[in-house]
């Protein structure tokens, strides 16, 4: 983000806002491999000219690595289900396509949630690991603020516990003054500014856009503003 403003000659920005959504046009086109509706590939990179396929990843990953990534990533109750199934599977046949995915999933969900098809969060972690997705996040979290002009906005945009979590804890702790030792003779308002002010709560979206747009319904939207004294 930094290098391409300097490029552009710009430092300093009024604005940031940061999707963290997968694009519809990403889920809607099969050969991207991202969805467990449609079959295809079993890709899930965001640029598909680096880094590692999620078929490739799934081919080589421990037992344990995929279990791992599946509670840790996708916060799957089942992982160790879902990932002995996947292993299981690829001992057969090398798993490749998203439909043969989203059918040892399933197989391996022994409860489904309501709403939710039995694979979306085995899909979600593996494509939260294999474009290492809460690393970028983390990585550019910082940036944004350093090229925020005074009484500049960040705002994100998150669709994942995991992804909002990290943002509400960076906002939180960037938008409280350095604490001190008890006893220490410094005055809070002696204390050096925090960079950010939190703007207002969560926002998420109504029952009426969630209903109007079902991809809308795990959004939430977070802002903060850059202090004039950072």
């Amino acid at each position: 983000m930094t290098a391409a403003l300097a490029t552009r000659g710009v430092s300093r920005v009024d604005g940031v806002l940061l999707d963290l959504g997968v694009s519809s046009p990403q889920l809607d086109q099969a050969a991207r491999g991202f969805s467990f509706l449609r079959d295809g590939p079993l890709d899930m990179r965001m640029d598909p000219t680096q880094g590692e396929s999620a078929a490739a990843w799934l081919a080589r990953a421990s037992l344990e690595e995929i279990r791992d990534v599946l509670r840790d990533l996708g916060e799957e109750r089942f992982a160790a289900s879902v990932a002995r199934a996947i292993v299981a599977e690829r001992e057969r046949a090398p798993i490749t396509t998203t439909k043969r995915l989203a059918e040892v999933a399933s197989q391996a969900v022994r409860t489904r949630e309501p709403g939710k098809h039995p694979a979306t969060r085995t899909f979600q972690a593996i494509r939260l690991k294999v474009n290492d997705e809460l690393g970028e996040l983390e990585a550019t979290l910082p940036q944004a603020v350093r090229l925020l002009a005074p009484g500049g906005r960040l705002a994100v945009i998150s669709f994942h516990s995991l992804e909002d979590r990290l943002v509400k804890r960076f906002f939180q702790a960037h938008a409280r003054a350095d604490s001190l030792p008890r006893g220490v003779p410094v005055r809070a308002r002696d204390l050096p500014a925090p960079p950010l002010r939190l703007v207002g709560r969560a926002i998420r979206p109504s029952e009426g856009e969630a209903a109007a747009n079902p991809r809308a319904r795990s959004a939430t939207l977070r802002v903060a503003e850059r202090t004039a004294a950072a």
